[in-house]
């Protein structure tokens, strides 16, 4: 009798995970997207002032604002309070978000360099497809439209410039949190 009342096991959050490929793709991706970041900053910010990985750039604040930059989704450890689904769906979500705030920009009659963006915008859509695998969901779901206020040259390179910064530190972020979905890191580190 008291087998009857017994609920079935819960799965393991493992089970999320489609196969450690799909893990070890999204680690190369975000990988390949980190490398890329400077060589796309390069491409298209020309303001003097405006440097990648400055300390200068907590003073842009006001005009991240302004402008309407949005924050990514914030990735921890994962724990009881951060699970593996919602550690997924934040990068998911982080990755849907720069791509909306680069695909604005790229947009812009004022950036000049537009090719490596849209490289870079494929390479961020690869890898939501890939986290979406290991969330095992069917519809990859549609992000939030995001509409930055870009009235000139130098809000669109302002834009890009924390877009591609904030898109960096996710990118760590990321690599960190995915680092733990793959055992075969384990290995990497010890060497």
């Amino acid at each position: 009798m008291a087998s009857l009342a017994r609920s079935a096991p819960l799965p393991e959050e493992s089970t999320l995970v489609a196969n450690l490929e799909v893990v070890q793709r999204s680690r190369s991706l975000i990988q390949k997207i980190l490398l890329f970041i400077p060589e796309v900053y390069e491409s298209c910010i020309h303001i003097e002032t405006l440097k990648l990985n400055s300390s200068e750039n907590a003073k842009l604040g006001r005009m991240a604002t302004k402008i309407g930059i949005l924050s990514a989704p914030v990735l921890k450890s994962l724990s009881e309070n951060f699970t593996l689904e919602t550690g997924l769906k934040h990068m998911l979500q982080g990755l849907q978000l720069h791509r909306a705030m680069l695909s604005s920009v790229s947009v812009s009659p004022h950036l000049e360099n537009k090719d490596k963006v849209m490289q870079l915008l494929d390479d961020i859509r690869d890898l939501a497809i890939q986290i979406n695998k290991m969330l095992k969901a069917v519809v990859l779901p549609s992000p939030t439209p995001v509409a930055l206020r870009l009235l000139g040259k130098y809000d669109v390179q302002v834009a890009a410039h924390l877009t591609l910064e904030q898109l960096q530190s996710f990118g760590q972020d990321m690599v960190r949190l995915l680092r733990t979905l793959d055992p075969s890191s384990d290995e990497e580190m010890e060497s």
